[in-house]
């Protein structure tokens, strides 16, 4: 019983793709290449759909990966991160393409599945008013600098 318990816990270790970063993918391409990698970010840009399936970039960061995958995974998207959203962060599972023949030699993953860890969000950026009530004594200021200086220039 005791070496069946290990016998499964060694195997489900074996199985998992541990999860990764995008620098360590892009300094170890070659190493990676057509195995499975766990890659987790934030979705930016737009889902850009094509036919059944959909490219989104996930940046975890540092820099963004290009994910090709199924139109149906791809509707679990929600928000991409822009100046006006915050994008859903994901755990991607995948195969990492290091040169991706079939989307013309690019570094890929094509995702098997993704599961959002936290939902994205409408941003909405208050004015700072202080930093606008600073330019506006800034410019009343050197208003009466000018004053200033062209009246003594009159004189």
């Amino acid at each position: 019983m005791k070496s069946a318990i290990i016998l499964i816990f060694f195997c489900g270790a074996i199985c998992y793709a541990h999860q990764i970063s995008s620098i360590e993918l892009i300094n170890n391409a070659r190493e990676y290449d057509g195995k499975n990698v766990v890659y987790v970010g934030e979705a930016v840009g737009d889902v850009m759909t094509r036919g059944d399936f959909a490219w989104v970039n996930i940046n975890d960061g540092e820099n963004a990966i290009g994910v090709w995958l199924s139109k149906e995974l791809a509707g679990e998207i929600k928000f991409t991160g822009s100046y006006h959203a915050q994008g859903d962060h994901l755990e991607i599972t995948g195969v990492f393409r290091r040169n991706c023949i079939q989307h013309g030699g690019d570094m890929d993953i094509h995702a098997q599945g993704i599961r959002k860890i936290s939902p994205g969000r409408i941003v909405s950026d208050e004015l700072d008013t202080s930093k606008r009530n600073f330019v506006f004594i800034f410019l009343a200021i050197l208003c009466l600098v000018l004053i200033f200086v062209r009246r003594q220039r009159s004189r």
